[in-house]
């Protein structure tokens, strides 16, 4: 799941209206890729020496024999990944400051839990944490669209984006589309940037029109206004899915081929026997070649369920990105 939306049940529903099945291609796919990318990812990383600040342009990959980390600064965490430790007030500051202790300088919000978006925005800059991007659906009305947006001003944020959206039917994906640029209009005058977040199932589902979601959103998502969050373990997945021989190479075409900026990835691993989500560095994603290929402004830690605690999968998260070359 992400940010309460099951897009592992969504992913599954769209693979048995195709006749497949999820856990006959999962075989498939730890047998062909196995685990040995990930650990050996681990094994081999070189300790970074980044600074904050320094680093590549976003989208701009590194010059012949050069090596790249990823600027300590652009790190953030998905809040959802901390929500088992977050139930209380005490237990979210705690995680918070544990945040800040790790070096996680902004995060990725599911939510305010029960402060307002002013307590929240000054609880953090205490901790010197910037809430610099959120998850939020699409809005019911023009009301809540602008509550929304008000919210996000005050905390300061520089994106926002759209979690989870899912439908059989090509009319619904349309008028998201719609709907998702004429809020981006509104968030663009607030100096936000809107964006989607994917999973799977839009690269699996076939539409009335023979399209998949991915596509009719490539086709009408205006690229001027609406960027995208990339999940790259569902974008892998995706590519297992549709039976990609290179589920990574199948992750970076997605990047590449879309018409919108890719501004955010989600920096969620796979773990090589089961298929699911698994902390960053144990799983077959090979996040160094897809980081080669195209860089961006923020790369969000995240796992949906974690391996051991919340608060671990963080720790690992970060130090696994600190520590990464490409």
């Amino acid at each position: 799941m992400c940010f309460g939306y099951d897009g592992d049940a969504a992913l599954q529903r769209s693979l048995e209206e195709r006749g497949s099945s999820r856990r006959h291609v999962l075989r498939g796919a730890a047998a062909g890729v196995g685990g040995a990318v990930g650990l050996a990812a681990i094994a081999g990383a070189a300790p970074a020496q980044a600074k904050p600040g320094k680093g590549p342009k976003p989208g701009q990959g590194p010059g012949k024999g050069r090596q790249r980390e990823v600027p300590q600064d652009r790190i953030s965490i998905q809040m959802y990944t901390l929500r088992a430790a977050t139930g209380t007030r005490a237990g979210f500051d705690l995680v918070m400051k544990r945040l800040a202790q790790y070096g996680y300088s902004r995060i990725e919000l599911a939510g305010l839990g029960d402060r307002t978006a002013t307590e929240l925005r000054d609880f953090a800059r205490g901790l010197d944490i910037w809430t610099s991007s959120s998850h939020d659906g699409i809005s019911a009305d023009s009301a809540a669209l602008q509550a929304k947006l008000r919210n996000a001003a005050i905390l300061g944020q520089k994106y926002i984006n759209v979690p989870y959206l899912n439908s059989n039917n090509l009319s619904d994906w349309q008028r998201w589309a719609d709907q998702m640029n004429a809020e981006a209009q509104q968030a663009k005058r607030y100096g936000i940037a809107y964006g989607y977040h994917n999973h799977a199932h839009e690269f699996t589902i076939k539409l009335s029109n023979g399209k998949t979601p991915w596509e009719v959103f490539m086709n009408r998502l205006d690229p001027k206004l609406v960027h995208l969050e990339v999940d790259l373990y569902w974008a892998y997945t995706a590519g297992v899915q549709t039976g990609a021989v290179d589920p990574d190479q199948f992750a970076i075409d997605v990047v590449r081929d879309a018409p919108h900026k890719v501004r955010q990835y989600h920096v969620k691993d796979r773990d090589a026997t089961s298929g699911d989500m698994s902390d960053l560095g144990t799983g077959v994603v090979d996040f160094a070649r897809i980081f080669r290929a195209h860089q961006v402004e923020e790369y969000i830690v995240e796992n949906d369920t974690p391996d051991v605690t919340p608060l671990t999968s963080a720790a690992v998260g970060r130090c696994y990105l600190d520590h990464l070359t490409f």
